[in-house]
């Protein structure tokens, strides 16, 4: 029977009351595998810092390791680390970093297409040097168009325009193409995807099933394909087009306002109106190069 002036308790049974009062235990993290948990701090946070670490262009280099990262035949990534830094110390106004100038040259000829690109940059950080400058002019040559560009834009630092038709390139979609007959392998197939400088694109194989890898040859945005994906191609058939990235498009009219001509403005007006993919702040470049190019060729 229910006692009317008892509080009602909803259906939930009141808690028994322990005949006596037991201290509840006090929780501590455990200190049973205190290794287990060095492990797991090592494994997910020290070693993943020092790989980034020694990957790191901004990490400074002695003498030493510049040495030996200028001649490393195995790792490219080494050589580029050297060159930027040596490059970066040259805006500091590094006098010593001449010492390695030769180097530098000789990596300007290395088999890696990114190694020649940031040797090439290196190059620009000193406009007083007439062998860089004839170095650079050598680039305008190279087989790779990243190359070629990196090495027309450090040339408008020594007011060499020499390199005016690679920066009007800049401006430009860029076709590749099939270096081989075979059956094509689309690796990406998004039109308007941003891809970066050396990404693999697609896939070519030939009739005996060898597969060969066509690849960004700089930063980019997928603006087209010319075939789809298992079409049969020759050699020299366009695979796709590659729109210039932004900040390709913006270096490129920054260099042109220097030294672009009357008859460059053709190429550069496409730029001062809206363009897919392309910020505002390009257009306005545009239209100040176009600006300054009139100028300067009207006096």
């Amino acid at each position: 029977m229910t006692d009317e002036n008892h509080p009602q308790n909803n259906g939930f049974a009141e808690p028994e009351k322990p005949e006596t009062s037991t201290p509840l235990p006090r929780l501590y993290p455990s200190r049973k595998y205190p290794w287990a948990i060095a492990v797991v701090v090592i494994l997910f946070v020290i070693i993943p810092f020092f790989a980034w670490y020694g990957s790191w262009f901004g990490r400074p280099l002695s003498d030493a390791q510049i040495e030996q990262y200028l001649n490393d035949k195995q790792k490219p990534r080494n050589v580029q680390h050297a060159l930027s830094f040596i490059g970066n110390k040259l805006i500091e106004g590094d006098k010593t970093m001449q010492r390695w100038y030769p180097s530098v040259i000789n990596a300007s000829h290395n088999d890696n297409a990114e190694v020649r690109k940031i040797a090439a940059w290196t190059m620009g950080q000193d406009n007083t040097s007439g062998d860089f400058h004839n170095a650079l002019r050598d680039l305008l040559k190279d087989e790779n168009a990243g190359v070629r560009h990196n090495a027309a834009l450090q040339l408008v630092r020594f007011n060499d325009a020499s390199g005016r038709s690679e920066l009007l390139a800049m401006l430009e979609p860029l076709s590749l193409r099939s270096e081989s007959d075979g059956t094509v392998e689309l690796i990406v197939s998004e039109e308007g995807r941003a891809v970066a400088a050396h990404s693999p694109l697609v896939r070519i194989k030939n009739r005996s099933g060898q597969l060969a890898e066509l690849r960004s040859p700089e930063a980019g945005r997928l603006e087209s394909f010319a075939v789809a994906d298992k079409a049969t191609v020759k050699a020299g058939d366009t695979i796709l087009v590659l729109a210039p990235s932004v900040e390709q498009v913006r270096e490129a009219l920054k260099a042109l306002y220097l030294v672009g001509q009357a008859d460059d403005i053709a190429a550069i007006q496409r730029y001062a109106g809206p363009v897919s993919g392309m910020p505002n702040d390009v257009q306005k470049q545009a239209v100040n190069t176009i600006e300054a190019i009139r100028s300067r060729t009207a006096k």
